[in-house]
């Protein structure tokens, strides 16, 4: 795992050698464009997983479309102060990873006030590893085949879903399936949108099928606030684990993609917009927001804009894209509390395939320790907590613990 401190200097231009000499003259509709793909793609991609994080702590469905809502519009807001302030197209999203950690998390000591607790106390530490480096170097320390293993394991039952869900509602299931796979091999950037419209399609046609109604007054979009209460069942269970993985599997991977394209990420000021934004959405529902790893390519590649000085107009755009699409939050949940059973998790699952194969192989390279990442792998895969704390927090003791055991001596 790459060291924070490379991440924490000042913000650079982009390498001027990556560009061509002679930029050629493109209009504001190329970055625009890309912008707009960046928000549907991150949107549509993963916000199955958010919406099944916040129901697995406790969330009913008001407040997880609240949830939904406030993260878009907390990174939509981060990605419009930080692209115009830096002109660079530095994305944000929110902590898909995180997501997926409360859902295999399930129901904290407290109930949904001590998930939104942990998810402000989450913010707080974003903050404090923006203002105080060590706290960054000390995550960045983290075994790297430790971090997949625990995400890994908690991504596990989230991608066996779609398995399930096969058995319970095939009608819908299998077409999203099998959509997703005809995707993946013509188009693979549109496979997970493409499987959420066909998702979509097939519940409309089952509720209209067995005359089931929508409720109309739900589908407006709508804040519903709670009132923040700590325990530390809470805090080590969720928060800790959420900061870890948000950091580990987001903030820490962002930065080397922007770099890749010729970005400094201004750390200080990433860490404490997506760390102040955390916080304010926390009581609204919304768990974590951070840099943003894989969709930060759509915005800062060169098919974004040929001029690397011009390709913030992208993620500006992007950010806007969010405020529009947080105002459907309320819709799709509204959708999906009427669809057949399984055909969230299906798609969340779907979409985090590719992540999960990314952690297994991160967890398993290194042969040197590789029995401490199966360990903590099948811990966080288990579910099974232990004194109110979740799999994740153990897994990761675990871990660490073996790790060190079977580490040889020098």
């Amino acid at each position: 795992m790459s060291n924070v401190s490379s991440a924490t200097q000042a913000p650079a231009e982009p390498n001027p050698g990556s560009a061509p000499a002679v930029v050629p003259e493109v209009g504001l509709a190329q970055p625009i464009g890309a912008g707009v793909v960046t928000a549907l793609v991150g949107f549509t991609s993963s916000f199955a997983v958010v919406l099944s994080g916040l129901n697995a702590v406790g969330a009913n469905a008001v407040q997880a479309a609240s949830g939904l809502l406030a993260v878009c519009v907390t990174q939509a807001i981060g990605m419009l102060l930080l692209s115009y302030r830096y002109r660079m197209p530095i994305t944000l999203a929110w902590s898909t990873p995180g997501a997926a950690l409360l859902a295999s998390t399930g129901a904290v000591v407290g109930g949904w006030p001590a998930a939104v607790g942990a998810f402000a106390i989450a913010g707080v530490l974003i903050v404090i590893t923006g203002l105080w480096q060590r706290l960054g170097n000390l995550v960045a320390a983290i075994p790297v085949e430790i971090a997949q293993a625990m995400l890994a394991g908690v991504l596990l039952p989230l991608c066996l879903a779609p398995v399930k869900a096969v058995q319970s509602s095939p009608a819908v299931v299998i077409p999203v399936i099998l959509v997703w796979l005809v995707l993946q091999r013509v188009a693979k950037r549109w496979a997970v949108i493409a499987a959420f419209v066909t998702a979509a399609a097939g519940s409309g046609i089952s509720i209209a099928v067995q005359h089931r109604h929508l409720d109309l007054a739900a589908m407006a979009p709508s804040v519903e606030l709670t009132l923040p209460h700590w325990n530390w069942q809470a805090i080590i269970g969720v928060t800790i684990p959420l900061y870890i993985v948000t950091m580990a599997s987001q903030n820490i991977p962002g930065t080397a993609v922007m770099k890749s394209f010729g970005y400094q990420v201004p750390w200080r000021a990433a860490m404490t917009v997506t760390g102040i934004g955390t916080i304010l959405g926390a009581p609204a529902g919304g768990h974590a927001i951070n840099l943003a790893a894989i969709s930060a390519a759509l915005s800062a590649a060169p098919s974004a804009h040929p001029d690397p000085k011009k390709r913030w107009i992208a993620t500006f755009t992007s950010g806007g894209g969010y405020l529009v699409l947080a105002l459907g939050s309320a819709a799709l949940v509204t959708l999906i509390a009427t669809a057949p059973r399984g055909v969230l998790e299906t798609v969340a699952g779907l979409a985090l395939l590719a992540t999960l194969a990314a952690a297994l192989t991160g967890a398993l390279a290194s042969e040197k320790h590789r029995e401490a990442g199966i360990v903590t792998f099948l811990i966080a895969a288990s579910g099974v907590g232990f004194l109110g704390v979740g799999a994740a927090f153990w897994a990761l003791i675990a871990g660490l613990v073996v790790r060190k055991v079977l580490s040889p001596r020098e």
